[in-house]
């Protein structure tokens, strides 16, 4: 039996931490579809058109060591524009979703273009402060050296335009359910989200 639970948001606001939570929770296969879009943005670095890149896109094209860079970020949040490279990734993340024994998809348009009749769909938003604090201290872990400053402004410019495109801007789904983990621990965010899930399973 599918049963797919789609988890949208803005970055570093938590959904990618919830998503993969949850997956271990119910036993659900997870997918970060961001990381779809980064592989793509950083086959460019390679000289490959965007299309090129999507269309040609391959399983372990998402292992790469490069993908959680702050370039990767922009050049993600930059081909995810182009409704050529969106369309090409569709098919890929329904199938995804509608696998035997559940699916969690997160990203910016799942409950939106992507799994439209998903069973549950979620919202994970935070302040743009906390999410560049967080987000910084993410990418210092990981040797970068970047001010909160330039993760604040980072963070805006892909919101806007995320927010922006004509081809599925990222919004709540109408019947989505909104979580701000602005002053949630991360145990919090889970531990709701997870009884929210078991409630839509009866």
């Amino acid at each position: 039996m599918s049963f797919c639970i789609a988890i949208d948001g803005p970055a570093a606001a938590g959904k990618g931490t919830i998503s993969k939570a949850v997956a271990a929770h119910f036993g659900f296969a997870h997918l970060d579809t961001g990381l779809l879009y980064r592989a793509v943005g950083a086959k460019t670095f390679e000289g490959l058109s965007p299309i090129e890149a999507a269309e040609g896109l391959a399983a372990e094209d998402l292992s790469r060591d490069d993908l959680r860079s702050g370039d990767a970020g922009q050049a993600a949040s930059r081909v995810a524009a182009i409704p050529e490279v969106r369309s090409a990734l569709v098919d890929f993340q329904q199938a995804f979703a509608r696998r035997e024994g559940g699916a969690v998809l997160d990203g910016r348009d799942i409950g939106t273009v992507i799994c439209p009749d998903a069973e549950v769909k979620l919202y994970v938003t935070a302040s743009d402060e906390v999410r560049a604090e967080r987000r910084q201290k993410e990418l210092t872990g990981k040797g970068e050296d970047v001010s909160v400053e330039e993760v604040l402004a980072d963070l805006r410019e892909r919101d806007e335009r995320d927010a922006a495109r004509a081809t599925a801007p990222l919004k709540p789904a109408e019947d989505a359910v909104v979580i701000d983990t602005t002053e949630m621990s991360i145990e919090e965010a889970v531990a709701k989200v997870i009884a929210l899930i078991e409630a839509r399973r009866g």
